[in-house]
């Protein structure tokens, strides 16, 4: 069916824009409004370039603002125009974020409504469904599955949401309908206490959203059964985002001798396990992540092969060196040492570190996983730090494989700096 735009709605008079401003303000639920109240806002002279070439965001100081905007419930539905009045699409707004709009849809009429949700949700199910076998997997990746902001892991019939912006904050409900309407889950939980949360002006929480968590959740992965606390656990209970990397990685431990630091809840090492290592060493700081990766060997027959070891990674690696201990693989996938635009300098001095003492305890011939998660790291400047690293430590290798997170975590065209994890294989001489 072919949609007709009223291209006069779009062109209304600042004044009658600033009446339906001080109206929007008051909306309780702003993303449920109808269509014929949809506000127009208008991009400055000269900053519709990067929108007109795909990009999906729209940064504050791009948009020509009127006090009245300020006021505007944050998550807001609206069309954004550009300075000559040409209609740009739907966008989700937020006026205290640096990020002032996210394009929900081409179409400025676009109803943003449960079935637009549902929609949307339906065809990432469609692409996981596609590359997965088992119902184990990221099904909503943000603005890579058109949801700006909204993450939802899945663990059988358990579902993990984090409505990371406004907008998505705003449509909780219809979200939550259109997920219960697609899959019947036992269990829906908010895991609302990212760090992006604040950058938009929302509270972090965790919660209950729907059903009955089961005793157990768990995930099934290369024939491991790993138990997860979604409630407790670091982001949504487990990070999907290394599978292919653990796939890599495990492939190459039969017969070794594995070290798995910042294991968490010993994803790689277990798998390495589980795939014939000869003996495995877990090493992480956080109690909590160990018990659970004590309890995964044990349910699992892996214990008898696994070590478990409380330390501070850096200090582990230091007296190994000195020990003369060796590994024929070691995985370090740390935390993001760059948590802000602050942090850069350090980080990239703790990579560069954490390369050289990991280096160290690899046997000749042997593997060397490394892996970072902090955004505001590029790829190239990782592999920078990577490489100064094995120099520093008197080593020589090769990269057999440099990779990123898994295909459920599909990256927007036009986004390519949201592809935040960076990681390398490589074999040692």
């Amino acid at each position: 069916m072919e949609m007709r735009i009223d291209v006069r709605r779009c062109n209304a008079q600042p004044e009658q824009d600033a009446l339906r401003i001080r109206d929007a303000a008051a909306m309780v639920r702003p993303v449920t409004a109808p269509i014929a109240d949809r506000l127009s806002l208008r991009l400055r002279p000269g900053h519709d370039r990067r929108l007109r070439a795909g990009h999906p965001w729209v940064f504050s100081n791009e948009l020509d603002w009127s006090p009245d905007m300020r006021q505007l419930a944050p998550g807001v539905v609206v069309r954004l125009v550009t300075a000559g009045g040409r209609p740009e699409g739907a966008f989700m707004f937020n006026p205290r974020s640096l990020i002032a709009a996210r394009r929900l849809s081409r179409d400025p009429e676009a109803l943003i409504d449960r079935d637009f949700v549902a929609g949307r949700l339906e065809r990432a199910g469609a692409l996981r469904t596609r590359l997965f076998a088992t119902p184990y997997h990221r099904l909503c990746h943000a603005e890579g599955d058109g949801l700006p902001g909204l993450v939802i892991d899945r663990y059988g019939d358990v579902f993990v949401v984090s409505h990371n912006t406004a907008g998505m904050a705003a449509l909780e409900a219809e979200i939550l309908a259109a997920v219960t309407g697609l899959y019947a889950p036992a269990a829906v939980v908010a895991r609302d206490d990212s760090p992006a949360r604040p950058l938009e002006g929302l509270a972090e929480r965790v919660s209950m959203l729907a059903g009955i968590l089961p005793e157990r959740v768990v995930v099934e992965e290369g024939g491991v059964t790993f138990p997860i606390d979604p409630l407790g656990g670091q982001k949504t209970g487990w990070f999907y985002d290394q599978r292919f990397n653990r796939d890599a990685v495990a492939a190459l431990a039969r017969g070794g001798r594995v070290l798995d630091a910042y294991c968490h809840t010993g994803a790689f090492g277990l798998r390495c396990a589980a795939d014939g290592a000869a003996h495995v060493t877990l090493a992480d700081r956080s109690e909590p992540a160990l018990a659970l990766a004590a309890e995964t060997a044990r349910r699992n027959g892996l214990a008898d092969r696994v070590d478990i070891v409380r330390a501070e990674v850096f200090g582990l690696l230091e007296r190994l060196a000195g020990e003369r201990t060796v590994f024929d693989l070691v995985v370090c996938d740390p935390p993001a040492f760059a948590k802000s635009r602050k942090d850069h300098g350090p980080a990239l001095k703790g990579y560069e570190k954490l390369a050289r003492l990991a280096a160290s305890v690899v046997a000749p011939g042997g593997f060397l996983f490394l892996a970072s998660c902090s955004h505001h790291v590029s790829a190239e400047e990782f592999a920078t730090c990577v490489a100064r690293g094995l120099t520093r430590a008197d080593r020589e290798g090769r990269v057999v494989r440099a990779a990123g997170a898994g295909p459920d975590h599909p990256v927007h065209p036009h986004l390519p700096e949201s592809a935040y994890l960076k990681a390398q294989l490589l074999q040692l001489d």
